[in-house]
C-alpha cells in the first residue's frame, strides 16, 4: 500500500472515500481496544490516523459522516455485562504532540474566555496513566456501582469485580461527602504485580499478558469476581461525575476533597500556575517515567479554574478544558535476523520478527509483531533489513518502519506462505479478512493443541494441574489428542505417573481434578469449545438464552438451515448478529 496521498491534494470524491476508510479502520481499532483488550497497533499509529482524518474533516466540513470517529469515544460496551447509562457522558481527550499543541490550547482558552494573550492560566498537570477507565457510583457514602467508560455513553456493569480492589472504599471517609458523587478514574496494574502475575501464569501454563494494560482490562472484566479478586489491580481518582453538591471552586481543591474521602490521588500530580510550569513537569514526569512502577504515555492538563471548566464546555468528544500532552513512543534500530509464522487455535497465521536483540526503553526486545502480511507487504519488510522498533505504549514490540539505506544487497520480498508450516495444508484467506488461516483444523498438529489448551483454561474447563506446558508434553507424547482424552487419562496413571517430575501423588491429584470438571456451567463448557467469535461474553449470552446444553445443541443444530426460526432466533440475541451466528 502507497502511503495516503496529501490531504490538500484530495478531490472530493476521494475524501469522501478516505474519510469512510477511516472510520471503519479507526473503529476496528477501537473495538480490539476498548472490547477485546488486544491492539494490534501503537499508540502513535493510532493517533496519525485520528489526525489524518481529522485534517480531512477539516478540509472537507460538508463530508463529515455520521459515524465519524470525532463523534464517538472508546467503543460500545462488550457482550456480557449489564449496561449502564452514565449520568454524565465520560469524554475522551484531545491530543497534544509538541509544545506548539500544547501553547495552542493555552491561546485557545484565552480566547475562549476572553483573556489578555499573557494572562496566566493555572492547570492541574498529572501523568496519563494506561489503564482502564471507570466510574465509581457513591450513595449516602456507600460504594453502589462501578462501571467501565464504555463509548463514553454507556458502560458495562463491573461492580462486583471492581469492589475487589484495594484502591476502590466501600465507605467514604469523612462525614462531609456529597450524598451522591461519581468518581472517575484508571484502574492499572503496577509493572512489578505484573510481571509477577506472567510469571505465576507462566509456570500454570497459562498464556502471558501482553502488557499491564491489558492485564488490568482483562482482569477487570471477568465474569468471576473472584478471578478479579486475585489480580493486583489498583485505582487513581482524577475526576468525578455526577454530584449531589459541588466539591470544590478547583480542579487541585477537588483532588485533595477525594483523597481525603479515601480515594488514591497521582503523588506526582502538581498544580502549575502557567504553562512553563506544566512543560517543566512534562519534561520531569517524562525523564523518570522509567523509574515509575506504572505505564503512562503522557501527561495531562486540566484548567484549574471550575467555573472556566464550565464555561468552556466540551466538543462533540473531549472537553475544551483539558488536553492529553503524549510522549513520544520509544525506539531503537536493530537488525530483522528472521520471519517466523504461528499458527493460533483457529488457525491464524501471525507473523513474528525475530529480530537482533536491542534495549529499548530499559526493556530487551528480541521479537516483535509484524500483524499480518498485508503489514509486511505495505513496509516491504524484508529478512535481514535494518528495522525501526517501537514500543507501542512503552510495552508492546513492534517493527515501525525499515532503514532502506541499510538494506543489504540482493535482499528479496518476503514472500508468505500459502501452506501452513506445521501440517502443509492449504492458508487460505477469506475476502474482506487480513488473516490468512490454515485449513487443516484438527489435523494440524497446532491447532489440535492450541485448542486443548483453550479448552482447560481458567474460563474454559479450568482443570488444576493441567496447564499449557502439560497440554504440550501430553499431546507430544500422544497421551492426548482431543478434548475426550482428558477424561480418559486415569487409563495412563502409571505412564503419567512415571513420567519425570510427577510420581504417583501428582498423577493421583491430576485426576481428581478432571473428575472434580465432568460437570460445568453451561457458559464454561460453550466456551470451552472454542467456536470463532464466542468468547467469555458471547458464550454467557448463548447459555442465559438456551439455558441447557441440550437444548443448545437442538437449537445450533436447527440454526444450520438459516431460513428456520432457530437461525432467526440465534441472530435476535442482543450482541449475536449474523457474524456471529455464521460461525
Amino acid at each position: 500500500m502507497a502511503d495516503p496521498k496529501p490531504v490538500a491534494d484530495l478531490t472530493p470524491a476521494e475524501a469522501k472515500r478516505e474519510l469512510k476508510r477511516l472510520a471503519e479502520e479507526i473503529a476496528r481499532h477501537d473495538r480490539l481496544y476498548h472490547q477485546k483488550d488486544a491492539p494490534e497497533i501503537s499508540d502513535a499509529a493510532y493517533d496519525a490516523l485520528k489526525r489524518r482524518n481529522d485534517a480531512v474533516e477539516a478540509r472537507f466540513p460538508d463530508l463529515v459522516r455520521k459515524d465519524s470517529p470525532n463523534r464517538r469515544v472508546g467503543a460500545a460496551p462488550a457482550e456480557g455485562f449489564a449496561k449502564v447509562a452514565h449520568r454524565r457522558p465520560m469524554l475522551s481527550l484531545q491530543n497534544a504532540f509538541g509544545e506548539d499543541d500544547v501553547r495552542e490550547f493555552f491561546d485557545r482558552v484565552r480566547r475562549f474566555l476572553n483573556l489578555a494573550e499573557d494572562a496566566a492560566i493555572a492547570v492541574v498537570a498529572e501523568p496519563k496513566i494506561d489503564g482502564l477507565s471507570a466510574s465509581l457510583r457513591y450513595a449516602n457514602g456507600r460504594f453502589v456501582l462501578g462501571a467501565t467508560r464504555g463509548d463514553g455513553e454507556t458502560g458495562e456493569d463491573v461492580t462486583r469485580n471492581i469492589a475487589t480492589i484495594a484502591d476502590v472504599p466501600a465507605a467514604l471517609k469523612g462525614k462531609d461527602a456529597p450524598r451522591a458523587i461519581e468518581v472517575r478514574g484508571e484502574v492499572y496494574m503496577g509493572r512489578k504485580d505484573f510481571l509477577a502475575l506472567n510469571k505465576r501464569r507462566e509456570a500454570e501454563g497459562e498464556p502471558v499478558f501482553a502488557n499491564p494494560r491489558n492485564a488490568a482490562a482483562g482482569s477487570l472484566r471477568q465474569l468471576d469476581p473472584r478471578i478479579t479478586r486475585s489480580r493486583p489491580l489498583r485505582f487513581f481518582a482524577y475526576s468525578w461525575g455526577e454530584l449531589s453538591e459541588p466539591l470544590a471552586d478547583t480542579q487541585w481543591k477537588a483532588l485533595q476533597r477525594l483523597k481525603a474521602m479515601g480515594f488514591a490521588i497521582n503523588p506526582r500530580a502538581r498544580l502549575c500556575h502557567d504553562m512553563a510550569a506544566a512543560l517543566a513537569l512534562y519534561a520531569e514526569v517524562g525523564g523518570g517515567r522509567a523509574a515509575l512502577d506504572y505505564d503512562i504515555d503522557g501527561v495531562v492538563y486540566k484548567i484549574d479554574r471550575l467555573d472556566w471548566q464550565d464555561r468552556l464546555g466540551a466538543v462533540s468528544r473531549a472537553p475544551r478544558w483539558a488536553i492529553a500532552h503524549k510522549f513520544a513512543a520509544e525506539r531503537a534500530e536493530t537488525i530483522l535476523r528472521a520471519i517466523t509464522i504461528q499458527v493460533g487455535r483457529t488457525g491464524a497465521l501471525t507473523p513474528v520478527a525475530e529480530l537482533e536483540p536491542i534495549t529499548v526503553g530499559g526493556v530487551v526486545v528480541s521479537r516483535a509483531t509484524l500483524h499480518n502480511e498485508d503489514e509486511i507487504a505495505r513496509k516491504d519488510i524484508r529478512v535481514g533489513d535494518t528495522v525501526v522498533i517501537q514500543r507501542a505504549g512503552d510495552v508492546i514490540p513492534q517493527v515501525l518502519a525499515v532503514v532502506q539505506d541499510k538494506r543489504p544487497k540482493g535482499s528479496t520480498p518476503f514472500v508468505f506462505p500459502d501452506r501452513c508450516p506445521i501440517c502443509k495444508s492449504e492458508a487460505s484467506r477469506k475476502e474482506g479478512e487480513v488473516v490468512r488461516r490454515c485449513t487443516g483444523g484438527l489435523i494440524c498438529p497446532a491447532q489440535a493443541v492450541e485448542r486443548l489448551k483453550h479448552f482447560v483454561s481458567r474460563a474454559a474447563f479450568d482443570i488444576e494441574g493441567l496447564g499449557r506446558k502439560h497440554i504440550d508434553a501430553f499431546y507430544a507424547d500422544g497421551l492426548i489428542k482431543t478434548p475426550a482424552d482428558i477424561f480418559r487419562l486415569g487409563d495412563k496413571a502409571d505412564a503419567i505417573a512415571e513420567r519425570e517430575g510427577w510420581g504417583p501423588q501428582s498423577a493421583a491429584n491430576l485426576f481428581a481434578a478432571i473428575e472434580e470438571r465432568r460437570r460445568i456451567a453451561l457458559e464454561r463448557f460453550i466456551f470451552a469449545l472454542g467456536i470463532p467469535q464466542v468468547g467469555e461474553a458471547t458464550a454467557r449470552l448463548l447459555a442465559k438464552h438456551y439455558h441447557s446444553l441440550a437444548a443448545w445443541r437442538r437449537a445450533m443444530t436447527a440454526a444450520e438451515d438459516h431460513g428456520s426460526e432457530a437461525y432467526a432466533e440465534l441472530v435476535a440475541i442482543d450482541g449475536i448478529g449474523p457474524s456471529v451466528a455464521a460461525d
